[in-house]
């Protein structure tokens, strides 16, 4: 019988170099670049019409108001040469959705092309969403919606079982608004009251006392109605320095026009005002939270 051994040898270091020229054909492919990260919804697959993804986004977005997590969802064409899974956590460990220090974030990524989908889950909400009612949700409400074609369906009927089983979680609430609502009342009621009141009452005051005393008597009277109206020293202080300071600009201003007007000053008047900057409104950021450590499930249709 002859002696076999060597075939065998020779045939495991063919599988051997077989498996090298895969890896090293997979390692020379560019990775899928993480797209920046823009909303709730991204779909670069152009799959969800603007209704559907504004839709998904509005659903999300309140959510994230309300209960301070953050759940993002990711369309591809395709995850190649990466696994769903792999490219998942690398999307979530580069975002760092969810709060910072807390790490309530989750991450679902539907890869088109390939007929895969992750849910990707932050350690904090592991708990929430441990990995099988992951998969549960992944088979029994979005994989046979993505069947039929029903992406925004799938995601929709999936994203209500995350959000439940997340505010079922003891997390921490949100961080509740800085300015209270008294306190803007009463910031409104001291620029209406500085706007009109001191407009009109700072003249007749003015031409009774003169522009000096006028000024400081308009002042007295502001930090006395305003101590009144909000009971805060404070405000009444600051709203008495406002009036005064402008009841004696506007007795400046009326005084330069009269010297304009009777050709005291010579040159025409240029046109001021304020520049017309505009600000950039506050776009979807991530929270900072990050750690991805794997948790979720994976599912294919």
């Amino acid at each position: 019988m002859p002696d076999i051994r060597p075939l065998r040898f020779w045939l495991r270091g063919l599988a051997i170099l077989l498996a090298l020229l895969v890896c090293t054909h997979l390692w020379g492919q560019d990775l899928l670049a993480v797209p920046a990260l823009s909303s709730h919804v991204i779909d670069t697959s152009g799959t969800l019409s603007p209704a559907q993804q504004q839709a998904l986004d509005a659903k999300l977005s309140a959510f994230e108001a309300a209960s301070g997590s953050q759940v993002v969802v990711l369309m591809v064409p395709s995850t190649m040469p990466e696994d769903i899974a792999s490219y998942a956590n690398r999307v979530g460990s580069t975002w760092k959705i969810g709060r910072k220090e807390i790490g309530d974030g989750l991450l679902v990524v539907v890869a088109k092309n390939d007929r895969k989908l992750r849910i990707e889950v932050a350690r904090a909400l592991e708990g929430a969403v441990p990995d099988l009612a992951a998969k549960r949700i992944i088979d029994q409400a979005m994989t046979p919606r993505f069947k039929q074609g029903d992406f925004a369906g799938g995601l929709d009927a999936g994203l209500d079982q995350i959000l439940a089983l997340i505010r079922g979680e003891a997390l921490p609430a949100p961080e509740a608004a800085k300015t209270s609502k008294q306190a803007g009342f009463q910031w409104m009621d001291l620029a209406v009251f500085l706007f009109f009141a001191v407009a009109v009452g700072g003249t007749i005051v003015r031409r009774i006392l003169g522009n000096k005393l006028g000024s400081l008597a308009m002042g007295g009277v502001a930090g006395a109605i305003a101590m009144v109206v909000t009971s805060s020293i404070a405000i009444a202080v600051l709203a008495g320095i406002l009036a005064a300071v402008f009841t004696l600009i506007s007795s400046m201003q009326q005084f330069a026009q009269r010297n304009r007007s009777s050709g005291g000053w010579g040159g025409g008047g240029t046109g001021g005002g304020w520049g017309s900057g505009s600000s950039g409104g506050g776009g979807f950021s991530s929270g900072g939270g990050g750690g991805f450590g794997g948790g979720g499930a994976s599912g294919g249709w």
